[in-house]
């Protein structure tokens, strides 16, 4: 299932494969131009308010942070 988002002033695709799939791994920024032809040849930045259609997450992409507590 897809996502589309709108774009913010200065968005640049990775940047809202990052912000709402929470990665930029697994082909994601890649599947996200597959998706919205004709992106690409707009330059780097989206332009604002644009709606830009994002693939689903990987599998992957979903990872655990072990962390340390200081004070056992």
């Amino acid at each position: 299932m897809t996502t589309t988002v709108t774009a913010r002033q200065g968005d640049t695709l990775d940047l809202l494969c990052w912000r709402h799939l929470g990665t930029t791994a697994g082909g994601v920024v890649e599947a996200a131009f597959e998706l919205n032809r004709g992106l690409a040849e707009e330059g780097d930045v989206i332009a604002e308010g644009r709606a830009v259609i994002l693939p689903d997450p990987p599998a992957s992409a979903v990872t655990t942070l072990e962390t340390v507590n200081l004070w056992d």
